[in-house]
């Protein structure tokens, strides 16, 4: 019921926490567990949030399970808690791609801060970043980040 996602190491960067981040596998069972319902968990920005992010990493997991890279999927968090992204997928070539989840539809640079930060350190390692939010419209939010609406998960593997 609970599933465990390690957080990335690389040896370009310091100082990161090692601790896994733990998943309910399902968001809807996380809210049966919480005895909540969908007008709580939308008046609660937290918890919208922590909802948005169980639903989005266990959908990238089962469309990544298919994917022919085969990518491991981790979190990255550093050890003082300045830095984080939600979700690093490691591809062959020790190349990543890199997810930040929001719940909300209104996305701006500041959103992608941490992918940035990513970015620049890892250099040719990062292949891209998107920040997945709730809404509807795709736009670049810098080099090789791009913000990205929730559907785009399907929306790519469909096409």
């Amino acid at each position: 019921m609970v599933e465990a996602l390690p957080a990335w190491r690389t040896n370009r960067l310091k100082r990161l926490a090692l601790a896994p981040k733990r998943y309910v596998m399902d968001a809807g069972l996380m809210a049966a567990i919480l005895r909540t319902n969908l007008q709580a968990i939308l008046h609660d920005g937290k918890l919208l949030g922590r909802v948005i992010d169980t639903f989005v990493t266990q959908q990238l997991r089962g469309e990544l399970e298919v994917s022919p890279a085969r990518p491991r999927l981790y979190h990255l968090r550093d050890q003082d808690g300045r830095r984080a992204v939600d979700i690093i997928a490691e591809l062959g070539g020790e190349r990543v791609l890199g997810f930040e989840i929001k719940a909300g539809a209104s996305v701006t640079t500041g959103d992608a801060r941490h992918l940035a930060w990513l970015r620049d350190e890892l250099g040719d390692r990062f292949v891209a970043g998107a920040v997945l939010h709730t809404g509807p419209h795709a736009f670049p939010l810098g080099d090789r980040i791009t913000a990205l609406p929730i559907s785009a998960i399907w929306a790519a593997l469909s096409a």
